[in-house]
């Protein structure tokens, strides 16, 4: 479902990534591992659509994303793929709920319709509670939630996480971790996370290692 065929990426003379080639079927839940400065993050970017490779192909769902320009991009990006990052990401001036409904709206949603699926999403993630308090008044795993809420409420064919316990506790990142199976499970959703925690990395179905910008499974 998420091909990448032959990926490689350069900044000037330096190499990041050297000829990548992976497939991720739907459902899984797959982490990327590999020590800072490997490439994985560079990798993740690529895949998600958020930079162009210098040489190679992604294949998302039977699209291949990197020939897609423009608002073409955009749109596929807002209605087909759900990001989670380290730091949430979450805009300070609106709440749980709107910052969970805002992709919906991009997506065209009309507003009861984006309110509906972000209130259905925060009140499975145990934030029913929270819905009217803006990022400031939450707590670390509470605003990964959100993120979390946020990046699904699209339905998206996959959700990309980058480091998304990194900011965490240790016992957010366990319960972090134990959500995305348990979504895979509810909602049979494809995850790709991005973890140097080999501890975090053993609770997916599978493990992706990179070193110095190659595959090395």
């Amino acid at each position: 479902m998420v091909v990448g065929q032959n990926i490689e990426k350069q900044f000037g003379d330096l190499k990041v990534l050297k000829g990548i080639d992976l497939s991720i079927e739907k459902g899984e839940i797959v982490t990327i591992l590999g020590a800072s400065g490997a490439g994985k993050t560079t990798l993740l970017q690529i895949l998600g659509s958020l930079d162009q490779p210098s040489k190679g192909e992604v294949i998302i769902n039977n699209t291949p994303i990197n020939r897609l320009t423009g608002n073409q991009l955009a749109k596929f990006r807002n209605q087909h793929i759900g990001f989670v990052f380290q730091f949430h990401q979450l805009l300070p001036e609106f709440t749980a709920l709107e910052n969970c409904m805002l992709p919906g709206l991009i997506a065209g949603r009309k507003d009861k319709e984006a309110q509906d699926r972000a209130l259905k999403l925060l009140s499975y993630l145990g934030l029913s509670e929270r819905l009217d308090h803006k990022p400031a008044e939450l707590s670390g795993g509470e605003k990964q939630r959100v993120a979390v809420a946020r990046a699904l409420v699209n339905d998206p064919l996959v959700v990309f996480a980058d480091e998304p316990s990194g900011n965490l506790d240790s016992k957010n990142q366990e319960e972090l971790m134990d959500l995305f199976v348990d979504l895979r499970k509810q909602f049979n959703q494809t995850f790709v996370i991005v973890t140097h925690d080999q501890h975090l990395a053993e609770k997916a179905d599978r493990t992706i290692h990179i070193v110095d910008g190659v595959i090395v499974d």
